[in-house]
């Protein structure tokens, strides 16, 4: 794939700067995108109006010929790394190298993302590059609009996602129920871990995975990023929320669903009746010109017309509505555009999630997720999962 970067060449030139540099290894996001190269240790992207790539020592070198986007793959070793360290030391010889490798190119100042490396650019500086951050993130947000293949790898990681999320509904769906209230399964009591576990094997399985995922039962589920520990009862909301990672693409899938074996209370199943509407609302608002604030308040509408305190009547609440509608999905699972106060305009080709929720560490957790796209004319639901939430009611 190789991206759009016309908007790139755009910020450079606003910014009146001769390139742009990225020094990071390849979990940096935008590292990965603009390079088009998945490498563990640090190295050197550079963009001129094309893609140069610098690396500290020649492991990487014949891999990013052959499988990078980059124009020129060059090393420390051709810019005379050790002669300089013997004149200069390690510190110095590579802030040299890095400049002759700008200069090489024609490069005398560069536009840098927020998170550069302090040590690198003091170093730059000391070379008489000239170093400017970009304030503006220009390639995170050139990342948040989304190709036709990047919707298909975020699509490729939904399928997985929901052959995990049937995994754990089966696991909750099938138990039974000991005196203590607990559920059980295969003779032991059911725990978040246990589902989280199933959850793993079942994705590793469909070619991704995940660091964490959420199997939160009822007062965990009050949190919305606690992981959950422990059994899981019966007549609770279990919350369980994955977002794996395809390991060949690296783009992320996001998807919740909330489970309750046996009989739920009243206000929960008031609540999960209240948050599927409030996603309704949202995906009937979401279409390319509305903003990710227009949509996020939508949803706090349905829930404050039915009482439901939510951040925006109420800021210092930690109860019901306590966090935004969506986020951008992509290399990144929490990426450009927001869902939330003070969301951009919506374009055809973000990738975005829906997940309205609601919280009471008295009552427990219910959230309900979708991930869409938008599209032209609307969106597109890359979510094909029912919403499914009382089960082994048998």
């Amino acid at each position: 794939m190789d991206p759009d970067l016309s908007g790139l060449d755009a910020a450079l030139d606003e910014q009146g700067v001769d390139g742009y540099l990225v020094h990071a290894d390849s979990t940096d996001s935008d590292q990965l995108y603009l390079s088009g190269f998945d490498a563990p240790d640090p190295f050197v992207t550079l963009y001129d109006g094309d893609v140069r790539l610098l690396f500290v020592r020649s492991l990487e070198y014949g891999r990013a010929v052959q499988e990078s986007r980059a124009a020129t793959v060059e090393r420390f070793v051709d810019f005379d790394h050790q002669a300089k360290v013997e004149e200069y030391g390690q510190r110095e010889a590579a802030d040299r190298v890095l400049a002759a490798f700008l200069d090489s190119h024609g490069v005398q100042s560069v536009a840098v993302p927020p998170k550069f490396p302090l040590q690198t650019a003091d170093g730059l500086r000391e070379q008489d590059v000239a170093v400017e951050v970009d304030d503006d993130s220009t390639v995170t947000g050139i990342r948040a609009t989304k190709t036709d293949e990047e919707v298909d790898h975020v699509r490729a990681a939904q399928r997985a996602n929901e052959a995990a999320m049937a995994r754990a509904e089966e696991l909750v769906d099938g138990a039974t129920v000991d005196d203590d209230g607990h559920l059980r399964h295969d003779g032991e009591v059911l725990t978040s871990e246990r589902v989280k576990e199933e959850i793993e094997v079942t994705l590793l399985r469909h070619g991704c995975a995940l660091d964490e995922t959420i199997v939160a039962c009822g007062a965990d589920a009050a949190d919305p990023h606690d992981r959950g520990s422990g059994p899981l009862s019966a007549g609770e909301a279990i919350i369980v929320d994955i977002f794996p990672r395809d390991k060949a693409s690296k783009y992320h899938a996001d998807m919740t669903r909330t489970f309750c074996h046996g009989e739920p209370s009243e206000t929960i199943r008031e609540w999960y009746d209240l948050t599927a509407e409030a996603k309704e609302a949202a995906l009937d608002a979401l279409e390319p010109g509305v903003t990710g604030e227009t949509v996020h308040d939508v949803v706090c509408d349905v829930y404050e017309d039915a009482g439901q305190p939510t951040l925006r009547s109420d800021e210092r609440t930690e109860t019901g509505f306590i966090h935004s509608t969506g986020h951008g999905v992509g290399l990144d699972v929490h990426e450009l555009p927001g869902l939330g106060p003070g969301g951009g305009e919506l374009r055809p080709g973000h990738v975005v999630t829906i997940e309205p929720g609601l919280y009471d560490p008295e009552v427990g957790g219910v959230r309900i997720e979708d991930i869409v796209v938008v599209t032209e004319d609307g969106y597109e639901n890359l979510t094909d999962y029912p919403e499914t939430f009382v089960v082994g009611d048998d």
